[in-house]
């Protein structure tokens, strides 16, 4: 390798295996994700014009915002986070947590002790190692420069723990990669006896039956109407062209070719009679607005907002109620001229509003409709395994005391042998000194007695 080479491989791994440049890609990266979590994903870009100042909106449309987790800023963050966590764990992590075995200065090492004891060397290191096998150390023996050096160590395996956290924490990134790639949600409202294709799959959903339950419980500061179950009857169409009737509940979705479906929400949806001079406009009469959708009355700058549905209105005041059960209905409309708000107002089922240049309109008939939520995670197996293997990872890191014992023997007199030891472990030396204080005990007892 070149001198240039080196320094390049140097530079890198120093930057990599930096832990402030690991935290600024973790910084950045929730940044991006907090940015999916705060702009509409996949919405039409004059959402985003409506929605946004035109500088900003251009801005999320250029840089991917409308897309993030799969734009190339979101996709290549994660490889740096990926690249930086392997460099930091084969640099860094193992050299630090499988230290190789080599002689130390045993006085140099904070946790360390001498003491004499009858015997020859050989003699005095067998029963040290004995002793510290018979309480579960692993021994190995090594010589260096004609010294015989013991090194026992205890829970090794667990020096891993962190590279198992590691290994966790890639196999979660590698799902999550995995639903980016392949994966997708989406939302949609279907009315009662209508049928919706789902965009990424081609199944159609139909709703047969929607019923909701509500409980009505007093409390001190009033009557509060608790939903108690949403209930779609749906016929689905998967990929095998075969309809299946099945019951979508709240926090119980149906599975159709991998695909889940949650009940969302529900809502009420409304046909209006659209009149001109009093002939029905066949086009604005037969749609179904759903809440928050509007129409343009022809000929005119004028548009009608369908706000809300209200369900129950007080018979006494003319006021809507917070009662959601259907007794007394109205809709709330919107009205806009070029632009402008005009104002809203509450009108009741089969009475009418008069729009002006001989429009009128009448709210004829609700029709209540569901809301799913589909997903598809195809990483969500991955997912699990990886906080699993992460959790496991921890685990072994923080409630495993890994350490290691170095021992030497060396004759100070005929028959006279000094024990030298020093402990170090993963997690510092305050939390091995009562248990090195103890060992040592332990070996000066048993190598004295023998």
């Amino acid at each position: 390798m070149t001198a240039v080479a080196r320094q390049l491989y140097g530079d890198f791994v120093r930057t990599f295996g930096s832990v402030f440049f690991a935290v600024s890609l973790f910084l950045v990266w929730g940044v991006l994700t907090l940015i999916g979590v705060i702009v509409a994903q996949g919405e039409d870009p004059n959402v985003y014009f409506q929605s946004y100042a035109a500088p900003i909106a251009r801005a999320i449309l250029r840089l991917n915002f409308d897309n993030v987790y799969h734009s190339p800023w979101y996709v290549g963050i994660i490889a740096l986070i990926l690249l930086s966590l392997a460099v930091c764990t084969f640099k860094r992590v193992i050299p630090a947590r499988l230290p190789p075995l080599r002689p130390v200065s045993i006085d140099k090492i904070p946790l360390h002790a001498t003491f004499n004891t009858p015997g020859a060397p050989e003699q005095v290191r067998a029963r040290v190692a004995e002793t510290l096998r018979a309480q579960g150390w692993r021994i190995r023996e090594r010589i260096f420069g004609g010294v015989e050096w013991s090194f026992a160590d205890k829970h090794n395996w667990a020096r891993r723990g962190v590279l198992v956290a590691h290994s966790g924490f890639v196999i979660i990134a590698a799902g999550t990669t995995l639903y980016w790639a392949r994966g997708f949600s989406g939302e949609m409202a279907v009315l009662s006896g209508q049928t919706q294709q789902v965009p990424q799959t081609q199944a159609l959903v139909r709703l047969d039956d929607f019923s909701y339950k509500i409980s009505p419980i007093m409390t001190k500061s009033g009557m509060v109407y608790q939903p108690i179950d949403y209930v779609s009857h749906v016929t689905v169409t998967g990929k095998d062209g075969i309809p299946k009737r099945l019951t979508v509940r709240v926090n119980h979705p149906i599975d159709v070719d991998g695909t889940l479906y949650y009940q969302a929400s529900y809502g009420f949806g409304m046909r209006f009679l659209v009149t001109h001079n009093g002939r029905p406009d066949a086009a604005l009469s037969g749609r179904t607005l759903l809440e928050g959708e509007s129409f343009d009355v022809p000929g005119t700058q004028r548009s009608m907002l369908y706000e809300r549905f209200v369900p129950t209105v007080d018979k006494q005041s003319g006021m809507p109620t917070a009662d959601p059960r259907v007794n007394a209905p109205a809709v709330v409309l919107a009205a806009s001229d070029a632009g402008n708000p005009l104002g809203e107002g509450l009108v009741p089922l089969r009475s009418w509003v008069d729009l002006g240049n001989g429009w009128r309109m009448k709210p004829q008939r609700y029709v209540i409709y569901s809301g799913f939520q589909y997903r598809y995670d195809p990483g969500v197996v991955l997912v699990g395994i990886g906080a699993f293997v992460l959790l496991a990872g921890l685990v072994i890191s923080f409630y495993f005391l890994p350490a290691r014992v170095y021992v030497r023997v060396d004759e100070v007199a005929p028959n006279v042998s000094r024990v030298g030891a020093a402990a170090t472990t993963v997690k510092g030396y305050d939390v091995f000194a009562n248990a090195f204080a103890r060992l040592m005990t332990s070996l000066r007892g048993e190598a004295q007695d023998a």
